[in-house]
């Protein structure tokens, strides 16, 4: 199975547990200022490699929510 496919397979698990939770969802601030502050250090070119790590996570997760909120609003008729 490629990782693409594992992707969608979440986001459709994710989107169906409760579609309107899951179309809400926004990551706490402190965690959206530890991406900002990643993201900036990465135009710097300043990251060590844990945060380059770090980073790359909090991407592949924002990948799939953005899946996630698109199956749920398919889901509630809300798309977009």
């Amino acid at each position: 199975m490629n990782a693409t496919r594992a992707y969608e397979e979440v986001a459709d698990f994710i989107a169906s547990m409760n579609p309107a939770r899951v179309i809400a969802f926004k990551p706490s601030e402190k965690t959206r200022m530890r991406v900002w502050d990643l993201i900036a250090g990465e135009r710097e070119k300043s990251l060590s490699p844990e945060e380059t790590s770090e980073l790359d996570h909090y991407l592949q997760l924002e990948h799939i929510m953005t899946m996630a909120k698109a199956r749920a609003r398919n889901r509630t008729g809300l798309a977009s």
